[in-house]
């Protein structure tokens, strides 16, 4: 009995394993699609779209080369979707069969060793009656009074032995049932094998991890563009005040998955930080870093492993390292507003609003020289010293919030609902434009926006819930036949 019990063990630790897997890691199919470019030019386009609670990871991006545009799709489904798939119900169905026998066959086996045991232990007994009853047969004046009562004694003591046989007799008829379990057990798995062996999903999950290492090289290629489109918003989460702030590291190149949250604008000091993005989601798993000196607004940062914040009541730069928990550098922030001076139309002490893009770490902020105008400076991440600076011309008091992508701030005309980019500032030509790029103020008060170039997504604190957009990017790139 212990060699089937082996088999079924075997088969349910597979089962096991292909439906962790199935449920799990299964990605979806993977494509490229090659199409050609406008004659002369080569279109960039790249969009990302980040998972909500119900969704799944979305990149959509494209690198253009000497022949023309290859677009690059990745379409990673929620982790329940495989569960829909009819084989992994009927793998499921069949682990808890097999389940439910090799629980059975362990009650059963249990019941007759212990039932063996009893026979073994009655069989000298058995013997012995045999053997008297056979002389006193024989001999039928030798038995007395006292012996043949001792007799019925013994003959009353393995009444028993027919209890047990009976239910040897029942244990045998289950047994040819669970044979019979067990053969379409073999039949079922044998169907399954057959259909998963023609879709081979090991070898699609091989697959769309090579797809997803050249969507990677993709996107990386494709570099920067100019903000065309703003998509609709995916709520990820609803907690806190009215303002805060959340986000992940912005440093391109950085694997820290950690998410970390800041509510309120005012004399802040608690810093939330979970292990993930699913975590944060859930409003679980997390720690508390207690800042040594509060912030003021909502336009924290974090970069390369540090939380870079504005200390309230003051134009200073603190910088904060989350893996020591300690502020590892300050700096003023030469004649810059502070203290709701020069903050955004909504306010709130936003007078300094750090940020990072594809090129490093900025502050977006005015001065009284700049006349309350938005001005623009890169940040040196080590020293905080201000590398160069833009005077935009457009008045802070005026923008609802604004983001950098690529080198470019854009600016909101609103906070409120219905509000759209409608100013762009290029850092590298110095040159600004009036744009018309519209995005949904899902819950009509935005204290916070900011562009994470790592994630390629639009992180936003919208009236008390933590709000994700995905933006695309074009770019028009010279061909050889116009150099």
């Amino acid at each position: 009995m212990s060699v089937p019990i082996l088999k079924i063990g075997m088969v349910l630790s597979t089962m096991a394993m292909v439906t962790n897997w199935m449920s799990q890691t299964l990605p979806s199919l993977v494509g490229l699609n090659q199409t050609l470019a406008r004659p002369g030019t080569s279109e960039r386009i790249i969009s990302a779209v980040y998972p909500g609670q119900e969704e799944g990871w979305q990149v959509f991006g494209s690198v253009s080369d000497v022949e023309g545009k290859c677009v690059c799709t990745l379409l990673a489904p929620p982790q329940n979707l495989c569960k829909k798939d009819p084989r992994h119900k009927r793998l499921r169905q069949l682990t808890e069969h097999v389940q439910n026998v090799s629980q059975y066959l362990e009650v059963l086996d249990l019941r007759t060793s212990r039932d063996l045991q009893y026979i073994r232990d009655s069989e000298k007994q058995l013997i012995s009656v045999e053997i008297r009853v056979r002389s006193a047969h024989s001999i039928l004046h030798s038995i007395t009074t006292e012996g043949l009562q001792e007799l019925k004694q013994s003959v009353l003591k393995c009444l028993p032995l027919l209890a047990v046989l009976s239910q040897f007799r029942a244990d045998v008829a289950q047994l040819e049932h669970l044979q019979q379990e067990v053969e379409r057990l073999r039949s079922g798995l044998s169907l399954l094998q057959e259909q998963m062996e023609a879709y081979d999903y090991y070898q699609l999950q091989h697959r769309a991890l090579l797809l997803e290492d050249r969507l990677q090289t993709c996107v990386n290629t494709v570099g920067c563009g100019k903000l065309t489109g703003i998509s609709h918003p995916v709520t990820i989460r609803s907690f806190g005040s009215r303002f805060g702030s959340w986000m992940m590291d912005s440093m391109i190149l950085s694997s820290d998955n950690r998410v970390w949250s800041m509510d309120g604008y005012y004399r802040g000091r608690r810093v939330l930080e979970y292990s993930s993005l699913s975590d944060f989601t859930k409003g679980q798993n997390f720690v508390v870093h207690q800042l040594p000196h509060p912030w003021a607004g909502t336009g924290h940062v974090v970069y390369n492993g540090s939380l870079y914040y504005n200390k309230h009541q003051t134009n200073i730069i603190v910088q904060y390292n989350l893996h020591s928990r300690t502020v590892t550098l300050q700096r003023n922030l030469g004649q810059a507003g502070y203290n709701n001076t020069f903050p955004y139309s909504w306010g709130g002490s936003s007078d300094i609003d750090l940020m990072a893009d594809e090129s490093g770490l900025w502050a977006v902020y005015t001065t009284i020289p700049n006349g309350g105008n938005l001005v623009v400076s890169r940040l040196d991440p080590t020293t905080l010293e201000v590398l160069k600076s833009w005077d935009t011309g457009f008045p802070k008091r005026s923008a609802g919030e604004a983001f950098l992508i690529c080198g470019t701030l854009y600016v909101t005309n609103s906070h409120l609902a219905g509000a759209k980019v409608h100013f762009a500032y290029n850092t590298n030509t110095s040159e600004y434009e009036y744009t018309d790029v519209p995005f949904h103020n899902l819950y009509s008060h935005i204290s916070m926006l900011d562009y994470n170039p790592r994630e390629r997504v639009l992180y936003t604190w919208n009236n008390g819930h933590q709000v994700l957009y995905n933006v695309t990017l074009f770019h028009i790139i010279k061909s050889f036949a116009d150099t």
